[in-house]
């Protein structure tokens, strides 16, 4: 098990009602911990269409978490 601070933005920021929270996880990477998550929490964007950055930085969702990383879960923006 590993300890992350979790970030959320848009809706997932809504759906979940906290914009962040830590959490203790077997997930070994962000898109094992985001399928935790949305099963967790009910988020209606599947995995695909989820960036993630952690430490600051966009990251592949295969990339490896370790104790202690900070994980932000980006959904796509509408803008104009």
């Amino acid at each position: 098990m590993i300890t992350v601070r979790i970030q959320y933005f848009a809706i997932l920021r809504e759906q979940r009602g906290l914009a962040e929270e830590t959490l203790a996880t077997a997930s070994a990477t962000p898109a094992g911990l985001y399928e935790e998550l949305r099963a967790r929490h009910k988020f209606t964007l599947p995995g695909d269409r989820i960036r993630a950055a952690v430490n600051d930085t966009f990251v592949a969702a295969t990339a490896p978490l370790r104790n202690g990383d900070r994980v932000v879960f980006i959904p796509p923006v509408a803008g104009g």
